[in-house]
């Protein structure tokens, strides 16, 4: 038996084939696409907004395409999930569309801006209904059979998490929204970036740790 048997153990299966996200293998990084996946998410807005400053605007919509497409492809060619690689090229699609129609570049970011309102007044909703969605989510993925409402730790665990993306969503929304009607479309493209996956990694990690208290709590083998 080789080191690399050994490894897989009894079964010789790989111990980190099939983790899931609770499972203490599982980074929330990776689920995100890695450290390289802030450079792509961030990529686009940035060769936008610099684009802007130099070039007019039909020039600035060709070249950002044209780094979208790049992108995708390169993340297809490296074997990435298709969801990953042209998720973005679809919302930068979106918002190249949408500065066509209108002929504004801040409304490069109007579609991110509003989403954030709805994500914002979602969230905090369900807390004030008292279903919070971390714990929605949580009990459709394990069976949608566990009755973690009424747990009041995993209740609170959950209001807190869902409470951290309100909180998020609802600061992307304030802060972007001032800069828009500002018309302030490069500091739109630096709240974009600086607000985008650092918070975003902030607010999962709270809901990371909800969802591995209602395993420990409510799952048997947990």
């Amino acid at each position: 038996m080789d080191a690399t048997d050994r490894d897989r153990g009894p079964a010789r299966e790989n111990p980190s084939a099939g983790r899931t996200p609770d499972g203490p293998g599982a980074t929330l990084l990776d689920q995100m696409g890695g450290p390289i996946g802030f450079v792509y998410s961030a990529a686009p807005v940035v060769v936008f907004v610099a684009a802007n400053a130099f070039l007019p605007l039909t020039e600035t919509i060709i070249v950002s395409v044209a780094v979208g497409l790049a992108i995708a492809g390169y993340r297809l060619l490296r074997g990435e999930r298709f969801s990953l690689a042209v998720g973005g090229l679809l919302g930068l699609a979106l918002a190249i569309g949408i500065v066509a129609l209108t002929g504004s570049a801040r409304d490069f970011f109007v579609v991110g801006i509003w989403a954030y309102l709805v994500a914002f007044v979602v969230a905090l909703g369900s807390v004030l209904a008292r279903r919070p969605l971390s714990g929605l989510v949580w009990n459709l993925v394990h069976g949608g059979t566990h009755d973690w409402r009424a747990d009041r730790r995993v209740m609170r665990a959950h209001d807190v998490a869902t409470l951290a993306a309100a909180v998020v969503s609802g600061a992307r929304f304030g802060v972007q929204q001032w800069l828009y009607v500002s018309d302030e479309t490069g500091w739109l493209g630096f709240a974009r970036v600086a607000m985008g996956w650092p918070l975003t990694i902030l607010a999962a990690l709270v809901v990371v740790w909800a969802w591995r208290r209602s395993s420990t709590r409510l799952l048997p083998s947990a």
